[in-house]
């Protein structure tokens, strides 16, 4: 399997990225360490996941499951060096995680800690902040986005990214992470970690794990241009818009134990203009005898700022399905055929 460069870390990361984010709700253990070994097998060195973990729901007595799961694995194995691990420190509001304080330099240890014990390994290769302090217009927030809301001055917002970076580079000194990366950032606040990053407060920013499907494509503007002149690669999260791209959920079909089930709007994503998107892009499958899933990874995997696709699978069917397809390159007349798709259906949801 390809390998991209994990920001100028030195790190190489596989183009295809395991989420995790099932485990432990929709995926028992013993599928979900069935789903890391086939993983393995396939070439992916790259796993994602996060304290607040799993999701779907996310309730107060699984924060941490999803952790576990794979530090059960690990454990199990003696395979903990073979892959590249990446985690995530949630966020200022996320009551059931340090009763929702901010990401800061009294959380930061204490958080790594948690998870290193959770994950039963001496370090993260990764260590991701899941939103930033100040707010983000991920999560269909875009339409009503407006910065002042955070009720913080640029230079506020600095000071806390200084103090954060000096807790992250203790840590790297002691050895518990490798790297630091964002999630659900925007290119302003990229330029500002990578400004004082170069001002030696602490440890330049490797990636950005934001949303990114054939739906979902904020992206490709200002953030798609960091990403290519500051090596500040994409982890694209939600490749397949929360499944709705695989079809599955097509003229109001709802499978048994999909994550429309649990969850039944996929967070802002269903209406009428996604299923028509949807119906389009599917419809671009069919044309040039591809599978739906498989294309819109490949898709993902294909654009010239991405390090890697970290994409989820419930069950280890699925997640043979998709490493059927891992290989696929999209053709120049798939790619024109899925551009014009995008401008018939720009931002679905």
């Amino acid at each position: 399997m390809k390998l991209n460069p994990l920001g100028r870390t030195g790190m190489m990361v596989s183009e295809l990225c395991l989420g995790t984010m099932t485990f432990g709700t929709q995926t028992d253990e013993p599928d979900a360490h069935a789903q890391i070994d086939m993983a393995l097998a396939a070439g992916i060195n790259f796993l994602d996941t996060a304290e607040m973990y799993p999701v779907n729901p996310i309730r107060a007595e699984t924060i941490g499951l999803t952790e576990t799961i794979i530090g059960n694995w690990n454990a199990a194995t003696g395979r903990r060096g073979e892959y590249i691990l990446a985690t995530k420190h949630s966020g200022e509001g996320m009551k059931a995680a340090r009763d929702g304080a901010r990401i800061s330099s009294k959380t930061i240890a204490q958080t790594i800690e948690g998870s290193l014990k959770r994950l039963q390994t001496d370090y993260i290769d990764l260590y991701q902040f899941h939103w930033p302090n100040r707010g983000s217009y991920m999560f269909r927030k875009n339409w009503a986005f407006a910065p002042e809301k955070s009720g913080q001055t640029g230079d506020e917002v600095r000071a806390e990214m200084e103090d954060c970076l000096g807790a992250l580079a203790r840590e790297v000194e002691r050895g518990t992470i490798r790297a630091f990366g964002l999630s659900n950032e925007s290119a302003w606040g990229t330029s500002q970690w990578l400004r004082l990053a170069e001002a030696g407060k602490g440890p330049r920013v490797a990636s950005i794990q934001n949303e990114y499907s054939l739906m979902c494509r904020l992206y490709d503007t200002d953030l798609a241009e960091l990403s290519a002149y500051e090596d500040v690669g994409l982890l694209a999260f939600s490749p397949l818009a929360t499944g709705l791209l695989t079809g599955k959920y097509l003229n109001d079909a709802l499978p048994e134990g999909s994550r429309k089930t649990v969850n039944d709007n996929l967070g802002g994503r269903v209406g009428p203009r996604a299923e028509a998107a949807v119906a389009a892009y599917v419809g671009v499958a069919e044309k040039h005898g591809l599978d739906p899933v498989q294309m819109a990874l490949a898709w993902c995997a294909g654009r010239p700022f991405m390090a890697s696709v970290i994409f989820g699978a419930s069950t280890v069917a699925q997640l043979a399905h998709i490493l059927e397809g891992a290989d696929l390159k999209l053709s120049a007349e798939v790619l024109a055929d899925l551009d014009a798709t995008h401008r018939a259906h720009p931002m679905p949801y």
